[in-house]
């Protein structure tokens, strides 16, 4: 069976759903029946493709509109595609169902849906673009696509702190963009390709210095849409103002998308130019200094954004290791990341609507007024903390046991950075989970004097209107946890797939066997 057929379906069928729920603007259940359709459809593609490309041990390659290669786009799913696109996939639904219930219980206030489900599904299409991106333009295609599609899914709503956080937001991406595609031109007036195999063969012709400045203006467009510090300063400001749904999809995948870029980069286009020691340092402020403005705010939007940026630090890290099991241990991680932290995000929008507030100094009480929810808080809580026997655990072990074989001094530090980082993220959750859901109305006035300091942090006094939670999106919220825990149940298959994609990276793929894949 011809699977490359499957292919431009990952793309198309977001594209061709969203032009069905835009026509669709005042039909509500049709727009969303079609979201949830094409989601589920491309979910089934991605899972087949992925066991095909594992089981073939052979990526599948795509020349769009039979133009030969490196002319046309192509479009190159592997192992790392394939798993991106599922969990990715994984993760859309689940935040759209959230989205669903949370639409019919505000009466679409919060999301309008005529405009959310269009714009959903063209942010899922840049997404899978930029996963299956065969050339650094369709990469940047997808980045663009996602930029126009997350732009307005910010802003949904209108309020001030929507649109100002919108403004930072595309200001902030334009600038990555331009970056990007000065890199892209530099490339193509260097080495006549954008194509990323032919880049890869190519780029021993250039000189060292040239090589590196290339590098490292790649590296610069990728760590602003990763959130690398000192890159970072735009996100705990941007994600916390949007709608529940969006905050929890974009904190989900869209870092990851920049973080994938950088992996690429890394292991295929620059794998003789060697910048580890700089991406070392990086990861080790990323980690420090993310986690260290999570101990420092009030409010449970920001804590988490300032976890996600802490934690894209394992990333970077696990990527400067360079070495397939460090690779392979990032890309576990790089799984685990994502859904846990969707999943906390999508729990903070139920503490959110049953509390009226996501201030820690505001919230109280939570374990007797509403034990399911949290449940769902504490168990990805505790797995992103790093706690034992969960995924994040796993994740972070086999990148230190990575970074130890390797054994330089700088990896020493950057392990012990690692455990420090992940028992300040454990304090850090675990103190909101406290005083939300243990303390009590009436606790005395030594802990609200022991809380006193956060009274400063941003947010700290923000209040909401109080909102009944619909089933479907508590069930939500719980199949995600779910999925969490299958992480770690299903942790030896999953990462026996992500050490395959760790040696398959740093094993190069010639044009002629990309030729051959595409016209099989």
């Amino acid at each position: 069976m011809n699977f490359s057929a499957l292919v431009p379906l990952l793309v198309t069928l977001p594209l061709l759903g969203a032009a069905i729920a835009l026509i669709a603007g005042r039909h509500r259940r049709t727009q969303i029946a079609v979201s949830i359709a094409t989601l589920t459809i491309v979910l089934a593609i991605a899972a087949v493709l992925l066991v095909v490309v594992d089981a073939g041990d052979a990526p599948i390659a795509v020349s769009v509109g039979g133009w030969p290669i490196p002319f046309g786009i192509v479009l190159y799913v592997d192992r790392l595609a394939a798993l991106l696109v599922v969990v990715s996939s994984v993760v859309l639904l689940a935040v759209l169902f959230f989205s669903v219930g949370q639409g019919a219980a505000d009466n679409d206030d919060d999301t309008p849906v005529s405009i959310f489900h269009p714009s959903y599904l063209i942010l899922a299409a840049g997404i899978f673009t930029a996963f299956i991106a065969g050339d650094l333009f369709n990469l940047y295609v997808g980045f663009e696509i996602l930029l126009v599609a997350s732009y307005v899914l910010i802003t949904l709503g209108g309020t001030e702190s929507r649109i100002r956080s919108g403004v930072v937001y595309i200001v902030v991406s334009l600038v990555s963009s331009i970056l990007f595609l000065a890199a892209i031109a530099v490339i193509y007036g260097a080495l006549g390709t954008v194509n990323m195999v032919q880049i890869s063969e190519r780029m021993v012709e250039l000189p060292q210095q040239t090589q590196t400045v290339l590098h490292v203006l790649l590296l610069l467009a990728f760590s602003i849409k990763a959130a690398v510090f000192p890159l970072s300063f735009w996100l705990p400001d941007s994600y916390p103002t949007a709608p529940a749904p969006v905050t929890a999809v974009f904190a989900g995948l869209l870092t990851k998308v920049g973080v994938y870029a950088m992996i690429r980069t890394e292991t295929e286009l620059f794998r003789d130019n060697d910048v580890n020691t700089l991406l070392l340092v990086v990861a080790l402020a990323t980690m420090i200094v993310g986690v260290l403005g999570a101990l420092a705010q009030a409010e449970l939007k920001r804590i988490l954004s300032f976890t996600l940026v802490s934690h894209v630090g394992y990333m970077v890290f696990g990527l400067a290791i360079a070495t397939p099991a460090a690779i392979g241990a990032t890309i576990y991680y790089m799984v685990h990341h994502i859904v846990v932290q969707t999943t906390l995000f999508l729990a903070v929008g139920l503490i959110e609507r049953r509390a009226g507030s996501t201030s820690i100094l505001r919230v109280k009480g939570l374990m007797r007024a509403a034990p399911v929810i949290a449940v769902l808080y504490f168990i990805p809580a505790v797995n992103l903390g790093g706690l034992p026997p969960f995924s994040g655990f796993i994740g972070k072990y086999a990148l230190f046991d990575a970074a130890a074989e390797v054994g330089t001094p700088l990896m020493m530090v950057l392990i012990v950075a690692g455990i420090v980082t992940s028992l300040l993220t454990l304090y850090a959750l675990m103190r909101a989970w406290n005083l939300a859901f243990w303390r009590e109305e009436d606790d005395s006035a030594e802990t609200e004097a022991r809380i006193s300091y956060l009274g400063a942090s941003p947010a700290a006094a923000v209040e909401t209107e109080r909102r009944v939670i619909p089933r479907i999106m508590t069930a939500a919220t719980a199949g995600m946890v779910a999925v969490t825990v299958a992480l770690t149940i299903f942790a030896g298959p999953l990462y026996d797939v992500c050490a395959r994609i760790g040696a398959a990276l740093l094993e190069p793929v010639s044009i002629s066997q990309l030729e051959d894949e595409a016209g099989r």
